[in-house]
């Protein structure tokens, strides 16, 4: 029956492109095909039985407690101002520099994705703050729209990241899966502390390589990024500097620090880092009880979305597999030439496709669950695994014309910046995230050297 199970992800697919609501589309759709199979007699219900401790160990899993608890983290420093300070801050201090203001608008995007995780807020916030000042200083709409959603999508892979704390949650279960496979009675398991560590150094380096693009066009296409003559007011004492940098890099030291050392679980950690934020808000006067509610309403409203999804995802894999649709997978994975190589470039194929029309919640908890242990029972590393996934959905969300960080950038742009122009400014973007993806695949250490020197992994 897997040809069922394949109409059934084909149907999923069409629902979701036609908007219904993710988490209903996925859980309705499986029960409906699961009826219909139980009523035609090719659908064994004793595998509905199942649901209730799957929603419960859903309830019972400590490791997605701390997707609220960084949720929290990220909505209160927004509403802290925390990006507004930086900004000014930064664009001071390196706007003499000729692409000195397009330097500090990435360098804020990494504090911005080590510190909140949330690609939307990032890009929103930055587009807001950022993308009017670059178009008065002279800078053009490509180059600026650009860089502020490049450096938007770096909450994607530079942790602490939500991607990576739910890709860890998957990876687990497809890698204990993957090994009692190959018949191994007592599996290795992965945390969301290895893919952490696992996605500091590629991380760093998209940065670098934004860094090194934005020098490269200031030095051949000057118009493009003028130097800013600096005001007398805009004068940086190193006072100010310290009040905007030192509050955000400690809560980031931190929360991080305590994962990476193992003083910490990532759930304890993403509690440390909601009171630290809260902390910094209220000692920045940025906070009232009215403030308060929006923050913990925002945080309940995206969490509530996560989980929900979570719990729809539960019941369609539930159905898929009832249906035969890993046997199916397992066989077309293995029938591909290249064995592992073009599984791979298959699934990382298909994963950047589904990023145009998906959310990087609906994929993880979709699609990973289904070729996660395939690939892994192949012999792949889940680290690498992982933060080659959380890379590649991040340039899925760059490209033109269906990036969903192009459309948060279209929603706050001015009129005069064009989509047209936001779609030229990201392609280099794209090439640059592309050609970190074959670095990492080239050069796997790139991953996993740091979770090794940390956890011995």
């Amino acid at each position: 029956m897997e040809w069922v199970a394949a109409l059934l992800f084909g149907v999923v697919i069409l629902v979701l492109l036609a908007g219904f609501p993710v988490a209903l589309s996925l859980g309705g759709t499986a029960l409906i095909f699961a009826g219909l199979g139980v009523l035609g007699g090719s659908f064994n219900e004793a595998l509905l039985f199942g649901l209730p401790n799957r929603l419960f160990g859903i309830m019972t899993n400590e490791m997605l407690v701390a997707v609220p608890l960084f949720v929290f983290m990220g909505v209160t420093l927004e509403r802290a101002r925390i990006a507004e300070d930086l900004l000014e801050t930064m664009s001071a201090l390196f706007g003499r520099l000729r692409g000195g203001l397009g330097i500090s608008v990435t360098l804020i995007g990494m504090l911005l994705a080590a510190s909140t995780g949330i690609v939307g807020a990032t890009v929103v916030t930055m587009g807001l703050l950022s993308l009017p000042t670059m178009l008065r200083r002279g800078y053009s709409p490509e180059i600026s729209s650009g860089i502020i959603c490049a450096s938007g999508t770096l909450g994607q892979i530079i942790p602490p990241s939500i991607v990576l704390v739910m890709l860890g949650d998957v990876l687990t279960t497809a890698y204990q899966q993957a090994q009692l496979e190959m018949g191994i009675l007592s599996p290795r398991t992965v945390s969301v502390g290895d893919l952490f560590a696992g996605a500091l150094i590629p991380g760093l380096l998209l940065v670098f390589l934004y860094i090194t693009y934005l020098l490269f066009v200031a030095a051949f296409k000057p118009n493009t990024m003028p130097a800013h003559e600096r005001e007398p007011d805009e004068r940086v004492s190193p006072g100010r500097i310290l009040r905007a940098l030192l509050p955000p890099l400690v809560l980031i030291f931190a929360v991080l620090g305590s994962i990476l050392g193992g003083f910490a679980t990532p759930t304890e950690a993403a509690g440390v880092g909601g009171m630290g934020a809260l902390l910094l808000a209220i000692g920045r006067r940025e906070i009232n009880l009215e403030r308060l509610r929006e923050i913990m309403r925002s945080t309940l409203r995206i969490s509530s979305m996560v989980f929900l999804i979570l719990i729809g995802a539960s019941i369609f894999s539930l159905v898929f597999r009832g249906y035969g649709g890993d046997d199916g997978v397992r066989a077309l994975l293995e029938a591909i030439p290249g064995g592992v190589f073009g599984a791979m470039m298959v699934v990382m194929l298909i994963m950047f496709l589904l990023g145009f029309v998906l959310d990087f919640i609906e994929i993880t908890f979709v699609v990973v669950p289904i070729v996660g242990p395939v690939l892994l029972a192949m012999g792949l590393d889940p680290v690498w695994l992982g933060i080659m996934i959380a890379i590649n959905l991040q340039t899925s969300f760059l490209t033109p014309p269906f990036g969903f960080a192009l459309f948060y950038l279209r929603g706050v742009a001015p009129p005069e910046v064009s989509t047209a122009q936001i779609y030229r400014g990201v392609i280099p973007f794209v090439a640059i995230q592309l050609f970190a993806l074959l670095l990492i695949a080239v050069f796997p250490e790139l991953v996993t050297w740091l979770p090794g020197k940390i956890y011995g992994y």
